[in-house]
């Protein structure tokens, strides 16, 4: 597994008043909102969608980095090492901005399901 559960875990309780799902992603988890990425566990920490109104809070923070994608940084999300996403305060703090940010977009239609085409032969 390339991500901590007990990181995911402490991420699902935080969110548990919001109508979220999961999906796994690069390696991890990702936690959606409204067909959006609200956050995610990854290996040595947590991806926040903070969202660029935002961003500039966020990096404030104590702990709190750019998240970097091929070397450049992502505007508007960031990374939060393992050890520091475990402070409740800190966490409520992105998270609150994470959902500010998600529930001021328009809700993304679900995709179709995917339809198995049939086999030649």
């Amino acid at each position: 597994m390339a991500f901590d559960p007990g990181l995911a875990e402490l991420l699902r309780s935080s969110l548990a008043d919001e109508p979220f799902s999961e999906t796994r992603m690069f390696g991890g988890i990702a936690f959606m909102l409204n067909g959006h990425m609200l956050c995610g566990v990854h290996k040595g920490g947590v991806m926040v969608r903070v969202g660029k109104e935002n961003y500039a809070d966020a990096l404030a923070q104590k702990g709190v980095a750019p998240m970097l994608f091929t070397g450049r940084p992502m505007v508007g999300m960031v990374d939060v090492a393992d050890t520091i996403v475990a402070e409740d305060d800190l966490r409520g703090r992105l998270l609150d901005m994470a959902l500010a940010s998600n529930k001021a977009m328009p809700p993304k239609a679900p995709k179709p399901p995917k339809v198995a085409k049939p086999k030649k032969g």
